[in-house]
């Protein structure tokens, strides 16, 4: 399942272009929690924090126990990182969203998807393995929620393909898309067809412009 792991976050009073800066200038982030039933709350929290956080990461869902200090009262909140912004260039964080979700509610996200082995049919074959879907739609509850989903592709011969339906999902954990979508294939090996005789194309004919006469030439 998904680490759970502890953040700190206090609650931000002031929005905007300028209350933004002096907080990036004073080491933390702008974020937000939201939920079926929580009120969207702005927050700030340490940038150093969550770029610890993230880096740690081994894939893309994170639950988080988030600690709101409110003075001197300190509410827990477990939530999802549901989205991260980055800087286009620089790669910093920018802001971070939280969805609060319940360890007694089915969690709708989505998981990374990730191939491990050798496919025959690529060892053997000299087929391709080709990866449709990058991600799944998934249903759990919070305590089942996978990091990601690992199929072995190792049994694949040529032109076998595994499709949604097909795959062992962790216990607790349903995939909620359509059964019939291709997730692996192997194809067929490329091979570059040698052209025939009539089909190679002849060099084009050069045609030299004629050498103009010298001017005396025309005088006998």
């Amino acid at each position: 399942m998904a680490k759970q792991v502890k953040l700190s976050a206090k609650p931000r009073s002031h929005v905007g272009r300028n209350s933004v800066k002096q907080l990036r200038s004073r080491g933390a982030v702008p974020a937000n929690i939201y939920g079926p039933k929580t009120q969207p709350s702005n927050l700030e929290i340490s940038t150093k924090d969550i770029n610890k956080l993230l880096a740690r990461a081994v894939g893309e869902n994170i639950l988080v126990e988030l600690e709101i200090e409110h003075g001197d009262k300190t509410t827990k909140h477990l939530s999802l990182i549901k989205e991260v912004q980055h800087h286009a260039v620089r790669g910093d964080v920018l802001h971070v969203d939280f969805l609060e979700v319940s360890m007694n509610e089915l969690l709708h996200t989505e998981v990374t998807i990730e191939a491990i082995g050798e496919s025959i049919g690529v060892k053997s074959s000299g087929g391709l393995l080709e990866q449709l879907l990058r991600h799944i739609a998934i249903e759990c509850l919070p305590k089942d929620l996978p990091e990601s989903v690992r199929v072995d592709v190792s049994k694949l011969g040529l032109g076998d393909s595994l499709h949604l339906r097909d795959l062992i999902l962790p216990e607790g954990v349903k995939a909620t898309g359509d059964g019939d979508l291709t997730v692996f294939l192997v194809a067929e090996p490329k091979v570059a067809e040698e052209p025939k005789g009539d089909e190679v194309q002849q060099a084009p004919e050069v045609i030299r412009e004629k050498k103009p006469e010298a001017a005396g030439d025309d005088k006998k």
